[in-house]
């Protein structure tokens, strides 16, 4: 029996090329499987992004790579977070979101003020609700002239003018009650660790829940790189960003950093 079916699949005619046809319609199907959960995982699950500046030194380094989790937060109201592992933003996150003005680029710091809560900053240390936060990951720059690091809200209009977004600096002084800025509903004031090289909402303002993506989790891969690395955006800049990474593959990568979790 065993040789009439070798001798069957031997046969010439359609029944030879059906198996054929079989096998790749499966692997077609297989693909489009999973091209599917891929874009289902990258659009509701996790996302890679990369890091291209130093404003969240040391906790994140130019040229880590990081999944983020995008299914974590709540907050929204929706059905579905009564049944589903989310949970509300907490102080402290670093969080992805996408960036108020201009052309939206996502951007990564951490959450320092919650809805309602009334931020203040007093020779570079953060006060919430009257209480100083304790902020282990900072790193301040001696060399540094940021307007905005000793002390925060600024007291006068002169200070307004100083590098704060147009719009921010009209809006600033509504939320700021008794020397305080108060973080209004539904939305989050976040800074940068390395404080003194931060452009955060001390200079543009406060975060919308609803432009907020995720938490970055782990950096899967990390690599020895400067802001200029990423200056050029266009398909030329990565282009040549992309060769010259996989040249200096070995030498340039960070393997004490590789799996390393986000705090």
């Amino acid at each position: 029996m065993g040789g009439e079916i070798e001798a069957g699949l031997e046969a010439s005619g359609p029944d030879r090329e059906e198996p054929r046809r079989t096998s790749l319609r499966e692997y077609a199907e297989s693909l489009l499987v999973t091209l599917i959960i891929v874009l289902f995982g990258t659009t509701f699950i996790v996302q890679p992004f990369k890091i291209p500046s130093q404003s969240m030194e040391p906790t994140l380094l130019v040229g880590d790579y990081l999944f983020v989790n995008k299914f974590l937060f709540g907050g929204r109201g929706a059905w579905y977070e009564r049944v589903l592992p989310y949970r509300a933003v907490r102080r402290g996150d670093v969080i992805v979101f996408k960036f108020p003005y201009s052309d939206h680029p996502h951007y990564v710091k951490r959450v320092i003020g919650l809805p309602g809560d009334r931020i203040r900053i007093v020779d570079q240390q953060v006060y919430v609700n009257g209480q100083r936060l304790a902020e282990p990951y900072v790193a301040h720059d001696p060399a540094s002239d940021d307007p905005y690091g000793d002390n925060f809200p600024p007291s006068d209009r002169y200070f307004l003018q100083r590098g704060l977004q147009p719009a921010w600096a009209e809006q600033l002084p509504a939320y700021v009650d008794k020397g305080e800025l108060v973080v209004p509903a539904g939305h989050y004031f976040v800074m940068g660790d390395n404080r003194d090289h931060s452009w955060d909402s001390r200079y543009w303002g406060f975060v919308d829940r609803e432009a907020i993506m995720g938490r970055p989790t782990v950096i899967y891969w990390s690599i020895e790189a400067t802001s200029d690395d990423y200056a050029d955006s266009g398909f030329k800049g990565n282009l040549v960003g992309l060769v010259e990474t996989i040249l200096h593959l070995p030498s340039r990568t960070r393997w004490s950093r590789m799996l390393h979790e986000v705090h």
